[in-house]
């Protein structure tokens, strides 16, 4: 009789323990539904954040520069944008540094649907579709332009998302070009003839457009006080990533896409599936930061951005390798 009182007792104690608290983190996304961000799209859906012991909310905005808007204004706590923005603001004398880096090439392309523009060259007066205005990949368009004897004010950067805006702009002619990535890429060319002017999807597309082996793009951060006063939460968010990309490596195109949400998806599965093919080759073998990466960042923005140019940036500030295990 004792051993069953006992028994009883411990099946009362056990079913009184409330579950563990998740930590809330908010995270920002310019642009959630482009494969640049897909693992921070699939980390909640493979169940790896949870089992961190995190509550992750996702909020998508039309561009990077949006979301890095977001973050200095307190309304999320990270970002998973591209790494030039932590350069940007330490020009300024803000201090924001990226903690995972996700993709090793930035998975950009500059592609033309009037049929008049044959080069680089050819865009001036011509309308150009970017994410956002100031956002990478408004930065990408910039440093091709002034790499091909162009100024940026020669053509007409217009804000148009990454997804459906940017789709119906290049079907419809409304933009001579513009600077996408994949699904929307694959989504476009089964309509529209498109000429392909740069592309920064592969290890010999970064060479051709930054002249380096590895240029970082996607990334998390965060500004430097939350990263203190938010170490386990942060690295418990860096473990969840780098969990979706061992993942990731580990399984085929059709694996990835049937556990993709249906925001990732378009209406042409075996567009989908190219580009997953085209994007798995970006994807950060080790979540780190190479040594020699920020400077070649630096060197890409200062081409068009004079605050860069003319500050003096410490870039071991910019980012750190600390929670990546």
């Amino acid at each position: 009789m004792k051993h069953v009182v006992i028994v009883l007792l411990v099946l009362l104690c056990g079913c009184s323990q409330k579950p563990a608290e998740r930590t809330h983190i908010r995270m920002a996304v310019g642009g959630v539904a482009q494969f640049v961000y897909l693992p921070a799209a699939l980390a909640p859906v493979l169940g790896f954040p949870a089992e961190e012991g995190l509550d992750l909310s996702i909020e998508d905005f039309q561009g990077g520069a949006k979301s890095l808007e977001a973050l200095m204004g307190g309304s999320v706590d990270v970002v998973c944008g591209f790494y030039d923005h932590t350069i940007q603001m330490a020009a300024q004398g803000r201090e924001i540094k990226a903690f995972l880096t996700m993709l090793r090439y930035p998975g950009l392309v500059l592609v033309a649907a009037d049929p008049a523009v044959k080069s680089i060259e050819d865009l001036k007066g011509k309308a150009v579709g970017v994410s956002a205005l100031g956002s990478s990949s408004h930065m990408y368009l910039n440093h091709q332009l002034l790499k091909h004897g162009l100024k940026p004010e020669d053509v007409s950067s217009t804000a148009v998302g990454m997804a459906g805006t940017a789709i119906a702009a290049m079907t419809h002619h409304t933009i001579a070009a513009a600077i996408m990535t994949d699904p929307s890429l694959d989504v476009v060319r089964k309509t529209t003839p498109l000429r392909v002017l740069s592309d920064t999807r592969t290890g010999a597309g970064v060479k051709e457009a930054y002249g380096v082996d590895v240029y970082p793009a996607s990334v998390l951060y965060s500004t430097t006080q939350w990263l203190t006063q938010h170490a386990t939460e942060a690295t418990k968010l860096t473990r969840a990533m780098q969990r979706t990309m061992e993942w990731m490596r580990s399984h085929s195109v059709e694996e990835i896409y049937a556990k993709m949400p249906a925001a990732n998806k378009t209406a042409d599965s075996q567009a989908d599936i190219e580009g997953l093919k085209a994007f798995l080759e970006t994807l950060s073998t080790d979540g780190r930061m190479p040594a020699d990466a920020p400077e070649a960042v630096r060197s890409v923005l200062a081409l068009s951005n004079e605050q860069v140019r003319n500050a003096k940036i410490d870039l071991t500030k910019t980012y750190t390798n600390e929670f990546v295990k």
